[in-house]
């Protein structure tokens, strides 16, 4: 099966992670992408550790599989070079603060105007729009600004940030949706579109249980460390050699986990609804806790598992990558060099298709500018 995306060029001006991630996506379901970078330095990632014989494994994860052409925007030659690459394109990624693209004659109403195809995808801190348009953002000032650090972390200690950057990569995921619907709408109406994405609102759009209890109490939730607010018992507890996480998310699953422990609680007043769960859940915590500190993690995991109650471990990031369930759905996929040898490791794409391979392998992320002669000669035999 040709892969969706097949034949489909990507202009990709973004650096650093939430575009990158979404032009990687475009990039893993077959789209041509040609990474536009600044002349000798380049996409910012290719100086973030950690190295290997001297390449960052930060800028192969995310940007495996592209082309790099460097490119001054600000020079003639090089302008026309990059406004060649326009007219065969079918997507432009950036994510720039509003204005700049302006500046250099490249915003959306211009691009829009000389190729009413093309689509245009922005992502930015705060948006194109509204009072702060123009602010810088980073992923830890969305997240703090967006109140998804003012629920994460443990009760009456300092917010954190969730360890993810999830700031930037929930935002290139919005990007990538944006892009693809725009696709899907070219089809139909021959016109390109704007997708505008901001950092800030893809915080609040993942706000589901936070938004929803604000609206309706008027009292907004504070972090409740790994519980959910909404639901219980869903959290972690205690077994005899460490912790491990029950999600027990409705009264079927909360019956079985009763007979399975052995604790008459299913027709107990304070634990027979969620409602009721939720409102005793610390002492729901402690009841249960009686029970499994008596046995390891690995005993309850399997026993909750063999009656179907959702349960697992608390792994850390390499466990996670040894995970046999993981590694069985191409979840960890080696990075090639440019001798197409195993030089990295990086995360597999979690978009699983039919008919379409799901190889183990992706290849090398590019040098800087070091696809400049193909790309030209790419746009000769188009052109």
């Amino acid at each position: 099966m040709t892969k969706p995306l097949a034949g489909i060029t990507i202009l990709d001006l973004t650096h650093v992670l939430a575009g990158p991630y979404c032009s990687m996506t475009l990039c893993d379901l077959g789209a041509h992408v040609i990474k536009v970078e600044r002349p000798v330095i380049g996409d910012d990632t290719r100086a973030f550790p950690p190295f290997t014989k001297g390449k960052s494994a930060y800028f192969a994860t995310i940007n495996h599989g592209k082309k790099s052409i460097a490119l001054d925007l600000k020079a003639e030659g090089d302008r026309a070079i990059f406004e060649r690459l326009l007219a065969r394109a079918d997507v432009i990624l950036e994510n720039y603060r509003p204005g700049v693209m302006e500046r250099m004659g490249y915003g959306w109403d211009d691009l829009h105007t000389q190729y009413p195809r093309l689509i245009y995808g922005a992502v930015s801190g705060f948006g194109h729009t509204g009072p702060e348009a123009k602010r810088p953002a980073y992923d830890m000032v969305v997240q703090a600004r967006g109140g998804v650090m003012s629920i994460t972390g443990e009760k009456d200690r300092e917010p954190v940030r969730v360890g993810a950057s999830v700031g930037d990569i929930v935002a290139g995921m919005f990007l990538c949706q944006g892009v693809l619907a725009a696709l899907v709408d070219r089809e139909r109406t021959g016109q390109g579109r704007k997708v505008d994405v901001a950092m800030l609102d893809s915080q609040l759009a993942i706000l589901e249980h936070a938004v929803a209890i604000t609206s309706v109490t008027g009292t907004p939730p504070g972090p409740t460390g790994a519980r959910h607010p909404s639901i219980a018992p869903f959290e972690t507890f205690h077994a005899a050699d460490g912790l491990f996480v029950i999600a027990a998310g409705n009264d079927v699953l909360f019956e079985k986990l009763c007979v399975a422990l052995n604790l008459p609680l299913a027709d107990d007043a304070r634990f027979a609804t969620n409602p009721a769960r939720v409102e005793n859940a610390r002492l729901l915590k402690r009841l249960i806790e009686a029970v499994t500190l008596d046995k390891t993690r690995a005993h309850w995991i399997a026993k909750l598992g063999a009656a179907g109650i959702p349960s697992g471990p608390i792994q850390n990031v390499a466990q996670a990558m040894r995970d046999p369930q993981i590694l069985a759905r191409n979840m960890v996929v080696d990075v090639l060099d440019r001798n197409g040898r195993p030089a990295f490791k990086a995360a597999g794409n979690p978009i699983k298709m039919s008919g379409l391979g799901d190889p183990t392998v992706r290849a090398a992320a590019p040098d800087l500018d070091g696809d400049r002669g193909e790309i030209l000669r790419w746009l000769e035999e188009k052109g």
